[in-house]
């Protein structure tokens, strides 16, 4: 996760002044057709397409798309899936908020934005909101072990991530939990596990996240969040890699063993 100015565009509206829970801008979600059906105009789902026979194709040739691989940093990019994936108007509830920079270079007054953050002292893992009433989610915790070692003494992100290591971290302030890379991915399965319960139907979960080398072992954190998210009821609609446009460097090594990433990703998750 990375430090996150403040953004000056997006609307910030705090619960009890943002509409009725589970109420989408264009119809119940608890009725048929959801906030994400209803965005589509009129026009057929993917599923109903698909299931027909004799499909007629339309539209125009372009190279103005949305590419699966972006090289540059997050703000660039969240725009882009925001609206590829999630209707104008929509409740977003941006649960790992920090200073805001995936917001940067949203339009101000386009969704509706909950912004919280354990520093704000609400915990990802149980939020303030009642179920079936967020239209979309967005998780950024930070991925490194490194944050739940035992050793407080030894505990990574002393700067922006000072209130994250105090709350989650493995040391003194949360004993019992799991160790290293397992209490990475424990945190990204409680969080995903609380999305599931506030999403709307067809809601949208987005979860930025990379893979790490833990204790000499390659763990591929991606494909355990979405083989966890699939089995609590997501599909997973799309991803996105960001590579960063400078090269990572370590200030000591012997050997190397692994690749360094210098890659991450966003994941694009709906609820069924």
């Amino acid at each position: 996760m990375e430090h996150r100015d403040s953004p000056s565009s997006s609307r910030i509206l705090p619960a009890s002044k943002t509409r009725k829970p589970g109420r989408a801008f264009s119809g119940s979600t608890s009725k048929q057709g959801s906030l994400f059906e209803a965005g589509l105009g009129g026009r057929e789902t993917e599923t109903a397409v698909a299931g027909r026979k004799n499909r007629v194709q339309g539209g125009v040739a372009t190279t103005d798309l949305v590419l699966s691989a972006h090289v540059g940093g997050n703000a660039d990019l969240f725009p882009k899936i925001l609206e590829l994936h999630v209707p104008e108007g929509a409740v977003v509830a941006d649960v790992t908020y920090g200073a805001g920079v995936f917001w940067r270079n949203v339009p101000a007054g386009r969704y509706v934005l909950r912004a919280t953050d354990i520093s704000m002292g609400v915990d990802c893992r149980r939020l303030p909101y009642p179920d079936v009433s967020i239209d979309c989610v967005v998780l950024d915790p930070p991925y490194m072990e490194g944050l739940f070692r035992r050793d407080i003494g030894n505990l990574a992100g002393s700067g922006t991530h000072a209130a994250f290591r105090e709350k989650y971290s493995n040391g003194e302030p949360t004993q019992g939990g799991p160790k290293w890379h397992k209490a990475v991915v424990d945190l990204y399965f409680r969080a995903c596990r609380e999305a599931h319960r506030v999403l709307n139907r067809a809601g949208v979960l987005i979860v930025k996240c990379q893979d790490e080398v833990s204790a000499n072992r390659q763990n591929l954190t991606h494909v355990e969040i979405i083989n966890y998210c699939e089995e609590l009821g997501f599909y997973a609609k799309d991803l996105f890699v960001v590579v960063r446009p400078n090269r990572p460097g370590v200030s000591r090594i012997k050997r190397q063993v692994h690749a360094r990433k210098n890659h991450s990703y966003f994941l694009v998750l709906v609820k069924k």
